[in-house]
């Protein structure tokens, strides 16, 4: 379990965390959301000990980082793939790290396995790994010691599909067997695959946190679009209900939950084709949540 109490940090006048709370339970998989400079990486940071809080503190197991030992058998953990000595070869990388770890020398080969790096591969020196190699590499040494938590940063940068795929079952199938997952990601749709509970911040503030469906029952406006049998009756019974109804393709958009309209439908004995939300999803949500931490909105008059 990691717990997360009151957490700051700043730098001078400029605070990069603010008063962050939250835990991270056994057996799930909890996303880490935000934009660039949101404070996702500071947060990371001061868990595993490379950068002090200014106030508050994270503890994993009950324990603050530094006074877990040999940390590595604990704490799975993944900033920087490209955070190792160039010169060493991944084979290398593990095996230090087992030796640190006192590790039999036989689990490098059973990590290397894992991620899917080739005898070859493991011989390459890290400078000529393409990124996604770095990232196995990297999942490979939080995965070495066989820990209970794993804290990663943006652990699909640089994947393939395949490879995104494979990690997506990897970290389920951790946390299936009681596992702890922090993961930071801006892939929003595969945070939406593979998280069990979603902490969005911005500004070094929590913005929102829950799963799927609580987030998204927390918005306010629902649209629906859905097709019928016949889409004429179904838009003057929803109209007779007060649903503002247009015309979108072969079927209608409705300003209501798709629970509402199947009701009306159902009332009306009207058979469906086609029901769905017409809301965005994660990152739409996402997007609205963070909206005033964007920067990449085009100013008025300029031309793209």
């Amino acid at each position: 379990m990691i717990t997360v109490e009151s957490l700051t940090k700043t730098y001078a006048s400029f605070t990069a965390v603010d008063d962050v709370s939250f835990v991270c339970q056994p057996g799930r998989v909890t996303g880490f959301l935000g934009p660039n400079g949101a404070g996702k990486t500071t947060t990371m940071r001061i868990m595993v000990g490379l950068t002090n809080p200014t106030h508050g503190r994270v503890t994993i197991g009950g324990h603050l980082y530094r006074d877990i030992p040999n940390p590595g058998r604990h704490v799975g953990v993944l900033l920087d793939a490209s955070a190792q000595h160039a010169g060493r070869t991944g084979r290398e990388i593990l095996g230090i790290g087992a030796s640190t770890m006192g590790l039999p020398t036989s689990r490098v080969d059973e990590m290397l396995a894992l991620v899917s790096l080739s005898d070859e591969e493991a011989k390459r020196r890290l400078r000529n790994y393409s990124l996604g190699m770095k990232q196995r590499l990297g999942i490979a040494h939080a995965l070495l010691g066989d820990p209970s938590v794993l804290i990663l940063d943006e652990p699909a940068n640089g994947l393939d599909p395949a490879g995104i795929r494979w990690m997506r079952g990897l970290l389920k199938g951790y946390a299936d067997r009681g596992g702890t997952v922090l993961l930071s990601s801006h892939l929003l749709n595969e945070v939406e695959l593979i998280a069990d509970e979603m902490i969005l911040i911005g500004r070094g503030a929590i913005v929102a946190r829950g799963d799927k469906e609580s987030l998204r029952a927390g918005e306010q406006h629902k649209v629906t679009n859905v097709t019928s049998l016949d889409n004429t009756l179904l838009a003057k019974a929803l109209d007779a209900q007060g649903y503002a109804v247009t015309a979108a393709g072969g079927g209608l958009r409705v300003e209501a939950a798709p629970v509402d309209v199947g009701r009306v439908a159902a009332d009306n004995t009207i058979v469906l084709s086609d029901l769905r939300s017409a809301d965005g999803g994660l990152e739409d949500l996402f997007l609205a949540l963070t909206s005033d931490t964007q920067r990449d909105d085009t100013p008025a008059g300029a031309q793209p």
